[in-house]
Order: C-alpha cells, then sequence, then structure tokens
C-alpha cells in the first residue's frame, strides 16, 4: 500500500472528527452499553477506534487469535496494508460515504447507527479472510465531531464467497436503516487479476473437474477451457495448477 493511498484514508477519518479531542473513556461503560448491539455469527474481535489520533487504543486478544499478527502491529496503517488489492477501493469510498453520512445527522443520532461493510483482509500467515466490519459511535463531540468508535470484525468467510462488497448503515432505537448504499468513488476500483469466466473456471479446476467437464458444464469448448487454463497460469505468475491453487486460497481468489 502507497502512503498516498493511506493519506487519503486518514483525510477522510481526520474529516469525520472535525479536529475535536476525546476525552477520558471507560472501556467499562463500553463493553456493558455497546457490545450487545452486535450479533455474532462466527470468531470476532473488538477494537476502540481513536479518531481524533487515528489510532487503536484497545483491541481484543481474539485479535491475535483469528488474524496472527501482534496487538502492538494492529494499527490503522498495517490494517489498510493488509486489505486485499481488489478491496482496497471499497474499503477508502466506504469510509469516505460514512463520513458524508454523518455530517449530515443530527448530533443526537450520531450514536444511533451501526456502519457495516465487508472486505477480506490478510492474516499473518498470508492467507486472506473475509471479514465483516460493524462500527458504532462511542463518543462525539459537541459539534458533532466522531471522537471514539467501537469496531467489530467477524470471520464470515465461511458465509460469503463472492468479492463484492456492500455497505449498510443499521439503525438503532427505532432509526430507519439503509443498505446498500451507493458510495461515491474518490478513488477507481481495482483492476481484477482474473476475469470473471476465469474466476468461474478457476473454481472448477480447484474442485477437480477436467477441461472436458468444465467445458460440458459451462457449454463452451474444450479448447477454450484449456485456452482460459493457460491465460490464467500465465495472469497469476503460475508454473502449474498445484502452485496456482495454493495461490488461489492464499490470496482469496477462490
Amino acid at each position: 500500500m502507497s502512503y498516498k493511498l493511506y493519506a487519503k484514508v486518514s483525510k477522510v477519518w481526520n474529516e469525520l472528527n472535525k479536529d475535536s479531542v476525546p476525552s477520558n473513556f471507560s472501556q467499562e461503560i463500553l463493553l456493558h452499553n455497546k457490545l450487545l448491539n452486535f450479533f455474532h455469527i462466527g470468531d470476532y474481535y473488538f477494537y476502540i477506534f481513536n479518531v481524533s489520533a487515528i489510532s487503536i487504543e484497545f483491541v481484543q486478544d481474539q485479535m491475535t487469535t483469528i488474524l496472527g499478527y501482534a496487538k502492538e502491529d494492529f494499527t490503522p496503517e498495517n490494517i489498510v496494508a493488509n486489505i486485499h488489492p481488489d478491496d482496497v477501493s471499497f474499503f477508502v469510498n466506504f469510509e469516505n460515504t460514512t463520513t458524508e453520512f454523518f455530517k449530515k445527522l443530527p448530533i443526537e443520532k450520531i450514536q444511533k447507527y451501526k456502519v457495516r461493510y465487508d472486505y477480506r483482509i490478510k492474516k499473518a500467515n498470508g492467507e486472506y479472510m473475509r471479514i465483516l466490519q460493524q462500527v458504532i459511535t462511542i463518543e462525539h463531540a459537541d459539534d458533532g465531531g466522531i471522537l471514539r468508535t467501537l469496531g467489530m470484525h467477524t470471520d464470515i468467510t465461511h458465509l460469503k464467497k463472492e468479492n463484492k462488497s456492500s455497505l449498510s448503515f443499521i439503525g438503532l432505537d427505532g432509526e430507519p436503516s439503509f443498505y446498500d448504499v451507493k458510495s461515491e468513488n474518490i478513488i477507481d476500483e481495482s483492476p481484477e487479476i482474473l476475469t470473471k469466466r476465469e474466476k468461474e473456471i478457476l473454481t472448477y479446476i480447484a474442485n477437480g473437474y477436467k477441461s472436458k467437464e468444465i467445458s460440458n458444464l459451462l457449454c463452451i469448448e474444450k479448447a477454450t477451457v484449456d485456452t482460459h487454463r493457460k491465460n490464467i497460469l500465465k495472469r497469476t505468475n503460475c508454473n502449474s495448477f498445484f502452485e496456482l491453487i495454493k495461490k488461489s486460497i492464499k490470496m482469496g481468489w477462490i
């Protein structure tokens, strides 16, 4: 990840807090009053993000178990750096859209919305997992600037296989919810290494199908499948399909 990209994300976060300074905050109050707003569907950990300082003030020990990183390495910069290249644009654009959403909210409603979206992040062992990120504001300034948020990352790799992410604002305490919110693109989507058809064929290969079987399933010529197989190896810089399958799992292509 380039410094320029992280600087863009930091700028979005700076706009969110409006240059306000957070107070000392009790983690016990946070745990008792906010954790019940989350629905857990897999392994998870929660963390506290100081928006003003752009720093992680606290992260659960489970983060190390799930991602494999030491707690001191769980920083905003490293989080962004380890997002799957194909998902970086989603992350930045969603964060920007979230900032604009909260700017328009009345102050009394700022803590009544949970932000939810998913993306892939690289673990310490180099493999990618898909996480559901849910964030709620736990402290804000009198002018509406967001000072601290409680975030939760839940492993949903087993639940979602497609690589398209979506952004939602979930209303709490009777507030309306907004699903699959269209985001404004402040950076362009990262180009995918493989085409949709190539990913489809790659999935069949990973499941042990031969070229003839794949051609029958997709109603295309065997020669076309063979051409796709050669292109897939070339695009992924792999010398064999054994290497390709290992790399595909590691990179989150399948």
